[in-house]
């Protein structure tokens, strides 16, 4: 009787085993549906992912304006607190955009009207430039006067003019859409930032009723681990941003680089994406002085840009993120590489916090599967 169990227990291990390989098989053969599947539904939910972002960002503004409130003693503010605080926090945050809106959104527009309409004009002048360069010039000995040639039958007006940027804009942009999103992602962040205590009390609930107390403690831990990290990057990364963009915009108004304010906002938002961010940013900086400034200009530019890119590496940034990202460089470029490919811009800012995550995860396993051969082998199992 027993050894017909055996033959039966063996059928059904090779059974399961055969209806695996087919479903990775299935899985592979149709990966793009897979992944085209998994964007649909990462663009219906992205108002809420948004939403959850941006309480996420002021959840600790709320929380110590809210903490400040308790302690008055007055009963209504008391009484009222949270939706205070969070009142407050959202007028502010309205102040900074209206302030932006007003100040730096025109010169921005301004700028890139300006660039669209005169880009032309700077590329034909730059290709003429290469051309008066003297003979005896060290530019001749790279040839420049093939390079310039060959830049030259691109007929660049085909490419680049304010009509053609305007419509890439709405395309890329979705203005609409991209609204509608916004409102309903303010909608959510609130509800989530007055609800977040029965949020968490709901998720601890079912994290004990689902897993046993270790698992519990271990799923705490990550979590709270978790937290941290993408609290710290998302945080440190935007402060990092505006202090990046507004060094480079008062050293470009130094040099007189034509846009300095846009081109400023240009690298402080490409260094929201770690190492392929900011060398986007530079580089499409150098090439735009390039054509406005011309070479000297851009050279200096770029020895400047260098050396306030090496401050912000080695002294600003390490004082603002620390030492939560204890992450090589290597798979940092895998994350936004892998997350930019599948997901987007969105992808390339999140791959570094999530792939810090799985690392502590795979990590901490390894150090598990380890002490438990440590243990089998001194004959503690």
């Amino acid at each position: 009787m027993e050894k017909k169990y055996n033959v039966w227990g063996r059928w059904i291990y090779w059974f399961i085993f055969a209806v695996a390989v087919i479903a990775v098989y299935k899985t592979l053969d149709n990966f793009n549906d897979i992944t085209n599947w998994l964007k649909g539904i990462i663009d219906v939910l992205m108002p809420f992912i948004i939403g959850i972002l941006i309480a996420y960002l002021f959840y600790i503004p709320c929380k110590k304006i809210e903490k400040f409130f308790c302690k008055l003693k007055i009963k209504f503010i008391k009484k009222r607190a949270r939706s205070l605080s969070i009142m407050t926090v959202y007028i502010i945050a309205l102040i900074v955009i209206i302030v932006a809106i007003n100040f730096i959104v025109p010169a921005l527009k301004t700028s890139i009207t300006d660039l669209a309409n005169n880009l032309v004009n700077y590329y034909n002048n730059t290709i003429q430039g290469f051309r008066d360069i003297p003979e005896d010039s060290i530019l001749r000995k790279i040839d420049i006067q093939k390079i310039a040639d060959s830049l030259s039958n691109i007929k660049i007006e085909e490419y680049i003019n304010i009509e053609t940027i305007t419509q890439y804009a709405k395309g890329a942009l979705g203005v609409a859409t991209g609204i509608f999103d916004f409102f309903v992602a303010l909608i959510v962040s609130i509800y989530i930032l007055l609800e977040r205590t029965q949020i968490l009390n709901f998720i601890k609930k079912l994290a004990s009723a689902i897993f046993k107390e270790n698992t519990y403690n271990s799923v705490g831990k990550y979590f709270n681990n978790t937290n941290e990290i993408f609290f710290k990057f998302l945080s440190s990364q935007i402060l990092d941003a505006i202090l990046v963009g507004i060094l480079t915009s008062i050293a470009m108004m130094t040099l007189g680089v034509k846009y300095a304010i846009l081109l400023g906002f240009l690298i402080g938002v490409s260094n929201l994406i770690p190492y392929f961010g900011a060398i986007v940013g530079v580089g499409i900086t150098i090439i735009i002085t390039i054509f406005t400034g011309g070479l000297t200009q851009a050279i200096w530019l770029a020895i400047v840009i260098i050396i306030l890119q090496q401050i912000d590496a080695n002294i600003i940034n390490p004082k603002i993120v620390g030492s939560s990202l204890k992450i090589s460089p290597l798979l940092v470029i895998f994350a936004v590489t892998i997350g930019g490919a599948y997901f987007g811009v969105l992808g390339m800012f999140l791959a570094v916090p999530i792939f810090t995550v799985l690392k502590i995860l795979i990590e901490d396993y390894i150090d598990y599967k380890n002490r438990i051969k440590e243990s089998k082998v001194n004959g503690n199992i």
